[in-house]
């Protein structure tokens, strides 16, 4: 039986990948797309999803969703994911247009419809969450889970302290893990585990279109940003999509998660404490990914959409 997954996301090179991920996945029938200012601005984030979506024939409806954190100044990660989001990558323009709903009243009205039956999955900066959570907080109760890809238990990827999706916008983030609800948090030291190594490259080569078109053009330009030199680029969103479509592939602690907001040099962080009363504890924390298996996972799902790309 497929999960039904409404995935929120700011692509991005690896949102990009986790959308394929999440198409491909024999386990996952993706309702809907909600997109957010994160890696790049809401209009490239939003055309970014159509043609993606154009891309690997998926017919599932973009909403757009916040132009801008709640409280701060938006930050891009352009220096990463390149102008367009999506490194060096040239789709043609999207021919759909994103739903007429916003993507806050999406994700509300896709939650109310089907209570216990969605899994909400986040990978970029939390603000329509946030703001879904504000207009009608028994969305917590309605997800069927909630799993983001964010935030660290050691250390930040922006910051010593913080990780790009949290730090976007540190105050939209509180709000989510202060909700009514079980965040599971598919943080850095978890994604940093699943890099696209020569030998993970060398398997991709197989999806001939897939890999001309977005693979080799996306990778080649986010694996030069100096965190990915070394090891290769790790695909951080598509991790996410992988606990959702198998959870059995990573292993999770249960935890108390705040998010600081004030601190001078620790803005972002997601202070966690695993030693927390149990009572306490609002999250399930991933630590450890069966890495070979992810990667099967990815692999077969990628053979999934180039059998079935659109001509």
């Amino acid at each position: 039986m497929t999960k039904k997954v409404l995935i929120d996301c700011d692509p991005g090179v690896d949102d990009a990948l986790a959308l394929a991920v999440a198409h491909g996945s024999p386990a996952l029938e993706v309702v809907g797309i909600t997109t957010v200012a994160g890696n790049v601005g809401i209009e490239r984030t939003t055309e970014n999803a159509l043609c993606l979506t154009e891309l690997y024939g998926m017919d599932v409806p973009v909403a757009r969703g916040a132009s801008r954190p709640l409280l701060r100044e938006p930050r891009a990660a352009r220096h990463v994911h390149g102008e367009s989001g999506l490194g060096n990558v040239v789709l043609p323009p999207a021919t759909r247009e994103p739903s007429g709903a916003h993507a806050v009243d999406f994700i509300v009205d896709s939650l109310a419809a089907a209570p216990g039956e969605i899994s909400l999955v986040a990978v970029g900066p939390l603000t329509n969450i946030a703001l879904a959570l504000r207009k009608e907080p028994r969305i917590a109760e309605w997800a069927r889970e909630f799993v983001i890809m964010g935030g660290s238990y050691t250390r930040g990827n922006v910051t010593p302290a913080a990780e790009f999706n949290v730090l976007a916008d540190p105050e939209a983030a509180a709000a989510v893990f202060a909700a009514p609800w079980q965040t599971v948090m598919i943080g850095l030291d978890l994604t940093l585990q699943a890099r696209v190594t020569g030998q993970v490259q060398e398997r991709f080569s197989e999806f001939t279109r897939l890999d001309s078109k977005l693979l080799t053009p996306a990778l080649d330009h986010y694996g030069r940003h100096h965190q990915y030199r070394e090891k290769g680029p790790a695909i951080h969103d598509a991790c996410a999509i992988a606990f959702a479509a198998d959870p059995g592939l990573f292993s999770l602690v249960s935890a108390r998660v705040d998010v600081e907001t004030q601190g001078r040099f620790t803005s972002g962080m997601t202070v966690t404490d695993f030693t927390a009363p149990g009572e306490e504890h609002n999250a399930l924390v991933a630590q450890h990914l069966d890495v070979d298996s992810f990667w099967d996972l990815v692999v077969d799902a990628f053979r999934r959409v180039e059998e079935n790309l659109p001509e």
